[in-house]
């Protein structure tokens, strides 16, 4: 090997035992105290500034910087992420060829109390340092570091060095010297000035090593700390209400209004529940903070009036550190970074279809073992729970997957169907929706892990059948009114069944839309109940051992323990019908919750919920729940999600002018939302729904993306978009298939009935796709062409100027006839909040 490639320890004996050391060679002594790091330390000093090394001290906080060396302070409380890359930047920044020495890696402990994340940090910045032909000396504190630890350091490194003082004498043992070898190099050797004297005999070395006790297993650092909060359960409240502060800076973080509000509300006995529950280690992320923040505030609220319904969640914790040692231990540390860095989409896509075949470290698989066998066979749902989601200001609904698993089959199938889950939901961090939701709110290059929330999910069992009478979703403010004067106490999106079918807008059916200041209400007439209610069911299969969507029908014929009279009614409408055909019989029946809503305390029961939460967030709250029902009525509801909504601030009234039916391409009452708004409108894009109808399902696919493209061509104008039946529909027969983030450019959305294709708007309150409006300021109206005083003239965009052909690509030239992109002069929308007033509007023309 040149000399050019190699360098000196400082100590002739030492370079001759372990043959030198190497550019690139990562050097970790293991070490009694820091006095005897600083004994081998300083001739290594010495020797590189005699070679003109450049010589660097990375600082975690703790300590002085050593007197000669260039000092770099990295503060590790800004969390892991945003550390490990200051680091990097640093080492980039220095340059190839470096010489590194690191603080004792034990000093992490105090701010991180992770021994998982310090080995995550070690595995992470080894591989770069060694990229950079540099020569680095990292401490490991003896009894501070597990064996797990150990272990990976080991594995990692280049050269793992034992030190040990015995009677006043050094002695190194080296444990891993990378890709060199002599016949004595892994024995001991005494250190005596400039020689390493190495100890081969049999007597002496057992008469050495006899004096090395073999120590238990340190106890990590976290695990130390909540010991340290079970005892201060019977300590002085000043003593509890400091260990509550260490677990909550553990687990949920040290700033921000979220933790405020969990130091106000969770208590240590809480926090402890939660540490006993948790895989790994590391922050339990935003959803599982905001589910748990809410249930203590509603258990701990004076009146206790929610004691008897509200259903025990059975929970557990994938920490943060899991995710970042899978990412590291996958070698995928570099493309996380990278793609956060410039906002690399491309290494994002790799990323994303590369983690669904990562592989886990055995101790999170032991964990993952121990949690499916205390849940046995029931089934369970497996949840995103990011650092950044269900906070204020950013939901990230819908944008990060949760997986539901029957649980069902032999112990190793239910371990990889977990695992698969984990996986699944760790990619979609990376997915495309993710992405551009954080780039264009800012939070690209912000620390986003994911931890992961485990639930048993709410349910019974119906033979082979999983599901709870009835969930849905609720929020404490109300964007739709549909009588004026109505309080706003709140709105809710009812289903039978699991649900997903509430958060999500599905294909051919419909949630129950609840006014809860007047449950009675509904967004349609009787005549139309069985049109828009619920046909299908989500539920869990264990023959199939999947989630199915079922009809109605079939699940009412085998799940008989649900009361479905509270339900479901007669349908007016199909009554009607059978009567003119002569038919006799029983009504066939629609789903309404007419029974839940007037018979039973259920909506003053969420109107509560809603209630009390709110005041506690001092924001409006967004809540997801299950409602089990016995067959005797009795009632459980169990809350499974709470984060602040963001919502439309109506503002002052700006003013509606009067409708000219000559001038108006809309107006319409009560279905919209946006808050009190007057906006010129640059632009129409207008999807004709005669045309749409006529195409095929893969030509209305093109739609969507032609939609796409013009929404990125939109840029600073103003846009309103119209189209037939529902935006963001996954079924093309239903509307037009367009992904949020091929939308998120318009100022203004609005869903029309097409009474020939059946394309009707959803009022899709509570779901992921609302809330994706509210976020990005969208206004919405849905447009109900059959409504009494509802206006809808598109006939008066004949005629103006279409700047599509100007902006499709060949692929959808043959679309141009399908979408108009209209200039606009003149066109303003209006809304107003106390009026119920929606309007789009020309202005008069100037005489």
């Amino acid at each position: 090997m040149a000399d050019a490639e190699r360098a000196s320890t400082g100590n002739a004996g030492l370079d001759q035992t372990i043959d030198g050391l190497r550019l690139g060679d990562n050097v970790v002594w293991r070490v009694d105290s820091v006095e005897d790091y600083l004994t081998v330390l300083r001739p290594f000093v010495a020797q590189a500034r005699a070679d003109g090394r450049r010589l660097v001290h990375v600082r975690f906080g703790q300590r002085e910087p050593l007197d000669g060396l260039e000092s770099i302070l990295i503060d590790p409380a800004m969390g892991f992420e945003r550390f490990a890359v200051t680091v990097h930047e640093a080492l980039r920044e220095v340059g190839p060829l470096g010489f590194y020495v690191f603080d004792p890696l034990a000093d992490l402990h105090a701010e991180w109390h992770s021994d998982l994340r310090v080995m995550n940090f070690f595995k992470a910045t080894c591989p770069y340092l060694f990229q950079l032909d540099t020569i680095a000396y990292f401490a490991l504190l003896r009894d501070r570091h597990t064996r797990a630890t150990v272990a990976g350091i080991r594995e990692t490194t280049q050269l793992l060095l034992d030190l040990h003082r015995i009677e006043g004498q050094l002695y190194v043992h080296p444990l891993k010297v990378w890709e060199r070898y002599s016949p004595t190099m892994f024995f001991p050797h005494r250190l005596d000035g400039g020689e390493a004297i190495s100890i081969t005999s049999s007597a002496a070395t057992t008469a050495l090593f006899a004096t090395l006790v073999r120590r238990p297993d340190p106890v990590d650092p976290w695990r130390l700390r909540i010991e340290e909060a079970w005892n201060a359960l019977d300590a002085d409240a000043a003593t509890a209400d400091a260990a509550r502060d260490k677990l909550l800076a553990m687990l949920v973080g040290k700033g921000g209004r979220m933790t405020e509000l969990c130091r106000e509300h969770l208590r240590l006995t809480d926090l402890l529940a939660v540490a006993t529950r948790q895989i790994g280690s590391g922050w339990i992320g935003g959803k599982s903070v905001g589910m748990l923040t809410a249930r203590a505030i509603l258990e701990h609220s004076g009146s206790g009036a929610f004691a008897e319904v509200l259903e025990p969640h059975d929970s557990f914790y994938i920490g943060s550190d899991v995710f970042e040692s899978f990412l590291v231990g996958n070698g995928w540390w570099d493309m996380w970074t990278a793609h956060k860095a410039g906002h690399d989409f491309a290494t994002a896509s790799l990323l994303h279809r590369l983690m669904p075949g990562g592989s886990f470290p055995w101790p999170v698989r032991e964990q993952f073992i121990e949690m499916l066998e205390y849940y046995g066979q029931a089934p369970i749902i497996v949840r995103s729970s990011s650092l950044l989601e269900d906070n204020f200001g950013n939901a990230f609904a819908g944008k990060y997957d949760s997986v539901l698993l029957t649980n069902r089959g032999t112990p190793d199938e239910r371990l990889a169907a977990l695992e698969d889950a984990v996986r699944f939901v760790y990619a979609s961090v990376v997915s495309e929706p993710a992405l551009r939701y954080r780039d264009d709110r800012g939070l690209l290059g912000l620390d986003e892990q994911m931890a992961i929330l485990v639930q048993r999910i709410s349910g019974d069992q119906h033979g082979d059948w999983f599901l709870p009478a009835a969930a849905g979703v609720a929020n404490s403010s109300s964007a739709y009114v549909w009588q004026p004067g109505l309080p706003d106490h709140g709105m809710a999106r009812l289903v039978v069944g699991l649900g997903t079918r509430a958060v999500d807008r599905t294909g051919g059916d419909y949630a129950r839309i609840v006014a809860l200041a007047d449950p009675s209400l509904s967004p349609v007439g009787a005549d139309d109940l069985g049109k828009y209610s619920q046909r299908r069911v989500d539920l869990l299969d264990a023959t199939e051992n999947a989630l199915v969507t079922l009809p109605l029908h079939r699940v009412r014929e085998r799940a008989g323990g649900i009361p479905w009279d509270l339900l479901a009614s007669p349908d007016p409408a199909a009554a009607r019908r059978l009567r003119e055909l002569g038919r006799r019989g029983p009504a066939p029946e629609a789903v309404d919750f007419a029974g839940l809503l007037r018979r039973t305390a259920f909506p003053d029961l969420l109107r509560q919920i809603l209630r009390t939460l709110a005041a506690a967030y001092d924001y409006p709250v967004d809540i997801e729940f299950t409602v089990n029902l016995d067959a005797a009525g009795s009632m459980k509801v169990n809350l499974v999600q709470c984060r602040p909504l963001q919502t439309s601030r109506a503002g002052a009234s700006l003013g509606v002018p009067d409708l000219d039916v000559d001038r108006a391409l809309i107006a319409t009452t009560g279905t919209f939302l946006g808050g009190n708004a007057r906006i010129p409108l640059d632009l129409v894009v207008f999807v004709r729904p005669d045309r749409y109808l006529a195409l095929g399902e893969k030509d209305r696919y093109a739609v969507a993306r032609a939609i796409g493209r013009i929404n990125r061509w939109i840029g600073s104008r103003s846009a309103l978009l119209i189209g037939p039946g529902r935006w963001g529909t996954s079924t093309p027969s239903l509307g037009v298939p367009a992904h949020f983030t091929d939308l998120n450019a318009v100022t203004a959305l609005c869903e029309t009935t097409y009474t020939a294709g059946e394309f009707t708007p959803e009022l899709s309150y509570g779901s992921h796709f609302f809330q994706e409006l509210v976020e990005s300021d969208i206004c919405y109206a849905a447009v109900f062409q059959d409504r009494r005083g509802t206006v809808f003239r598109p006939d008066l965009l004949d005629g103006l100027k279409d700047l599509h052909p100007q902006i499709v690509g060949s692929d959808a030239a043959h679309l141009v006839d399908v979408i108009g992109v209209l200039a606009t002069p003149g066109l303003e929308l209006f809304s107003d909040v106390d009026q119920q007033r929606f309007l789009v509007q020309f202005a008069p023309e100037e005489t």
